[in-house]
């Protein structure tokens, strides 16, 4: 029992919300859009989501652990991992067991819908699979790639794959918010990074804090958040997206006053995780926000 508590503490359980609000995101613009899913396929687009999170958090766990960077981290409430491998090596074997399980349950899920959509599912489905692969073991040693990457798999890949396999089909709507899931995501997981820059470039690691330092990365982060903000302004003002889309800019003005905290407290190890976690809450509920907005909007 205490490995299979620990195996899911290891999953991070309390940030998985992210994969549903995408997932979520995409069903309510393929129904937008004239798609009519039964209800067994919003079901395994749900689960699809959730276990391809769950599975990029525990074989990053198992990497992290065999790297022994587990052990040089200074945990923070949103990075550094969950310190449950460490505190508990014996449940080494049922984290990597889970994530390869997790990982089959998206194949078999993303198998089923190629079935019954098309082989245009290949395109997503194949880039989904390779990003939970590869991140922790490669894509974190290109600044670009690791930068990239996160929103690439909650954004394009989750939500417009979700569309995809829901019967809709890419237009400018799902273009713009699978844009903004992107941007908000890259840089929810970019902030994370900063109190692992010396950590991580002890053990093989090469991210944008680690090639160009805090401070900068930081100016980065804020110009993804506010980017976001800017995709969605865009979309409404050309009639992409209804106009009670809008409701998801309400959080611009926390997420301006967000950006200067990141900024002037990126290199404050005591202060910068009470920002991390406003970001956590601003881009969960821009997310929610845009949901309803879209719901509402059709």
């Amino acid at each position: 029992m205490q490995n299979i508590a620990a195996t899911w503490q290891a999953s991070r359980p309390s940030f998985l919300v992210l994969a549903p609000l995408c997932v979520l995101l995409g069903i309510v613009v393929a129904v937008a859009q004239g798609a009519s899913p039964a209800g067994q396929e919003i079901a395994l687009v749900m689960l699809g989501g959730l276990l391809g999170h769950a599975a990029v958090n525990w074989l990053n766990e198992y990497d992290d652990y065999r790297s022994g960077l587990d052990f040089a981290t200074a945990r923070t409430p949103f990075s550094g991992g969950s310190g449950t491998l460490p505190a508990m090596p014996s449940a080494a074997v049922w984290v990597l067991a889970a994530g390869a399980l997790s990982l089959l349950g998206v194949v078999l899920i993303g198998a089923y819908f190629i079935w019954l959509r098309g082989a245009v599912l290949l395109y997503p489905g194949v880039l989904g699979i390779a990003l939970v692969v590869a991140y922790t073991r490669w894509l974190t040693r290109s600044p670009a790639l690791c930068l990239l990457a996160p929103g690439l798999g909650f954004g394009p890949v989750m939500v417009a794959g979700t569309v995809l396999a829901l019967g809709g089909h890419l237009d400018a709507a799902v273009i713009s918010v699978s844009l903004v899931a992107w941007l908000l995501t890259s840089e929810l997981l970019l902030v994370n990074q900063f109190p692992d820059v010396e950590a991580d470039a002890q053990h093989g690691r090469y991210h944008l804090p680690i090639q160009i330092g805090r401070r900068r990365a930081a100016r980065w982060a804020v110009a993804m958040l506010l980017g976001s903000y800017a995709v969605l302004a865009l979309a409404l003002w050309v009639g992409w997206l209804p106009l009670w889309a809008g409701v998801a800019l309400m959080p611009l003005p926390v997420a301006v006053w967000l950006g200067r905290g990141i900024v002037a407290h990126c290199d404050a190890p005591d202060r910068l995780p009470v920002w991390m976690g406003i970001n956590v809450a601003t881009l969960l509920g821009t997310l929610a926000l845009l949901n309803l907005g879209v719901v509402l909007g059709y």
